[in-house]
């Protein structure tokens, strides 16, 4: 099943070291204080003119998301949701915004986000797309709490 598979994935990326310098490898990639990883990538869109694969891969991968959250949920309790609006439209404006949310809100509108428990870190997992022709991707995305200020992004 895709859901144990994506599990195993994020409980190694939970316990992982950070790197010292920014990578960027076939699975994602990280930096001080952060890591990335797409779990699942759709095709592309480019020859998708009534926009159906598009719905259809939303869907599997919105499915997928909600059975990881489910699971999630059971072992950390509710997460919470953050808007990357904010993020974006700093970067925009040409003020340095930190990473991983420079990269994420390029292309994830909101991202659900679960505290984890004695370590310091949070995990958030998230589906976005860089442009309506490049696939939809389902991000999994392990920070380091007390580096990242979350208070810009309207956290509800």
């Amino acid at each position: 099943m895709i859901t144990e598979e994506y599990l195993s994935t994020i409980d190694a990326l939970v316990v992982q070291p950070f790197p010292e310098v920014t990578y960027v490898d076939a699975s994602g990639g990280g930096g001080p204080e952060h890591h990335v990883r797409e779990l699942q990538v759709s095709r592309d869109f480019w020859d998708d003119d009534d926009g159906q694969a598009w719905v259809e891969a939303e869907a599997d991968l919105q499915a997928c998301l909600d059975d990881l959250a489910a699971r999630l949920t059971a072992r950390w309790g509710n997460a919470f949701v953050v808007d990357l609006g904010p993020y974006l439209s700093a970067g925009c404006e040409g003020v340095p915004v930190p990473e991983p949310f420079d990269y994420l809100s390029q292309q994830v509108v909101s991202m659900q986000v679960w505290p984890l428990p004695d370590s310091g870190r949070w995990l958030a997992l998230a589906i976005g797309q860089a442009d309506k022709e490049l696939p939809l991707i389902l991000f999994a995305t392990v920070c380091q709490a007390s580096a990242f200020d979350l208070s810009m992004s309207g956290r509800s």
